[in-house]
């Protein structure tokens, strides 16, 4: 029996020991790869390293995944990175062109450098030789950024589409998942489905919503994690919701309702215009599955509404009357002449009154248009886009986004020029910023912006604290060609607290009811 068991010990270190050996052997090669030596000798380049996304002295919060970058390939053959954490402690990375942290790495040095910054020094090989680089600091901010994003993956041009989803992305790692995608209900018709504006209320996810248009349309609504299809049209209204808004505290909801075209130039450079012939605002309630006009004004456009944190406020977006002379045009003409101003009405939640009306910005006293608004957690401040005409400034190079003080003396002054808080670090040059939006603690800012390619939608995040705004950051990704091959844009990006629950699969069970 002994006999036995030693002959089948040795046998086993015959056949898997060599297998041991070898996977150790791979993980140490693979190991040194991602941790490799710094040239022992380079030239120095008085300037800093031009890396793919630009994460030079950005401020992030201690919970956000490894902001992974890279050199540019075609001028480069090799990209060694250097970090240095306050405590001293540094490590080495890079693969060809690419720098990619592990995520239990980059946590370890994020949580060592709360409230500090670490240091980035940065080597690229260029023809044979080395060049160094300034460092750069990556600041880490006390304050985290909510867990969760979500957004709608679509093509850009928005002429046609086939596979579109709305996928949720977890800040800390790279995981990405679909909440919902508009095949999985298509029963092989012709037609084809539209899934837009998800909505959460107060960045959870038991009360949610998103709309399918066109194919088994309806408004998905989740009400307390039950699902159901609702139609939200009436006799009175021009549609069904859109741009939603749930208000904070009660299982109400703001919509406008609107008959929306799009455009498609040519020439132009803003290249796609989308504009209402009409839109109205309403108010849903959730339990009584009713509808109650808040403001219809047949010769005006009012749209994107929003509440204030304590929910006693509806802001909206709302347009001036046209010149007289452009009364009977057609719209396709006078689209650049259509401008909104900022308005919002007092809320009383029991009786689901609404107040006067109030002017917050006069935009067109400025020759400006003023779109998706959002107030702060606190309400203490109001961020909104910003561009010469229209209501889609997301398709506009002129679209910037803008964050005013929101104080009583303000709004009663009704000023054309109110103060803005500095912008500089979160708006692009000459290419569209848009769809602002705050997160749960008031210290981050989420906006889609085309200031990579001025096609493609990307997102970036803005830490604010003590009234300043610092410099913009690409959400990262484990591979940072990502956005280099993905044809789809983010679009209406939300911050959410946790994900949502409800598998894709469970959603569809509702069209069949």
């Amino acid at each position: 029996m002994k006999a036995s068991n030693s002959y089948k010990e040795r046998n086993w270190v015959k056949v898997f020991l060599p297998l041991y050996l070898f996977t150790f052997l791979l993980l140490f090669l693979s190991s040194c790869a991602n941790h490799p030596d710094v040239p022992s000798s380079s030239k120095e380049v008085k300037s800093l390293p031009a890396i793919y996304p630009d994460y030079c002295n950005v401020t992030v919060p201690y919970n956000i995944a490894p902001l992974n970058f890279m050199l540019p390939a075609d001028e480069y053959e090799a990209c060694v990175a250097r970090i240095t954490t306050p405590d001293g402690q540094q490590q080495t990375y890079g693969k060809g062109v690419k720098v990619q942290i592990p995520e239990e790495e980059w946590h370890e040095m994020l949580n060592t450098a709360k409230g500090k910054s670490i240091k980035v020094e940065v080597w690229g090989q260029q023809k044979g030789e080395w060049l160094s680089f300034n460092p750069f600091e990556i600041h880490v901010a006390k304050e985290p950024i909510d867990d969760y994003i979500s957004y709608r993956l679509i093509e850009p041009s928005y002429v046609a589409w086939t596979f579109m989803e709305i996928a949720q992305r977890n800040l800390t790692t790279f995981e990405e998942t679909q909440i919902f995608n508009n095949e999985i209900t298509m029963n092989n018709r012709k037609i084809g489905q539209c899934i837009n504006c998800h909505s959460y209320q107060n960045y959870k996810t038991d009360n949610m919503l998103f709309h399918v248009r066109l194919a088994n349309s309806g408004t998905v609504l989740v009400n307390d994690g039950k699902i159901s299809r609702v139609n939200l049209k009436r006799d009175y209204t021009i549609s069904s919701g859109v741009y939603p808004a749930w208000h904070p505290t009660a299982k109400l909801i703001a919509f406008s309702t609107n008959k929306t075209r799009q455009g498609f130039h040519t020439l132009n450079p803003n290249k796609i215009e989308v504009y209402d012939l009409e839109s109205d605002l309403i108010l849903y309630d959730v339990e009584t599955d009713s509808v109650q006009v808040v403001s219809n004004d047949s010769t005006l456009l009012e749209v994107y509404p929003t509440w204030s944190p304590d929910g006693k406020w509806l802001y909206y977006c709302k347009t001036i009357p046209l010149p007289e002379e452009m009364h009977d045009k057609d719209i396709r003409t006078t689209y650049p002449k259509v401008q909104y101003n900022l308005y919002r009405r007092s809320f009383d939640v029991a009786t689901h009154n609404f107040g006067d009306e109030e002017l917050v910005y006069d935009a067109a006293g400025n020759d400006k248009s003023v779109t998706l608004p959002r107030v702060s957690p606190d309400g203490r401040y109001l961020l909104f886009a910003l561009g010469q005409y229209g209501c889609f400034h997301i398709r506009h190079n002129d679209g910037d986004i803008v964050c005013m003080p929101l104080d009583q003396d303000s709004i009663a002054a009704h000023t054309q020029n109110p103060t803005f808080l500095d912008m500089t670090n979160v708006n692009s040059e000459g290419r569209p910023d848009s769809y602002p939006s705050w997160s749960s603690n008031g210290h981050w800012i989420m906006v889609a912006s085309r200031r990579d390619d001025g096609n493609f939608c990307r997102v970036y995040f803005s830490y604010f604290h003590d009234g300043k705004f610092e410099k913009a950051f690409m959400l990262p990704q484990e591979d940072p060609e990502h956005n280099t091959f993905l044809l789809k844009s983010y679009n209406r990006p939300e911050f959410m607290v946790e994900p949502v629950k409800i598998s894709v699969d469970e959603f569809s069970k509702v069209f069949d009811k």
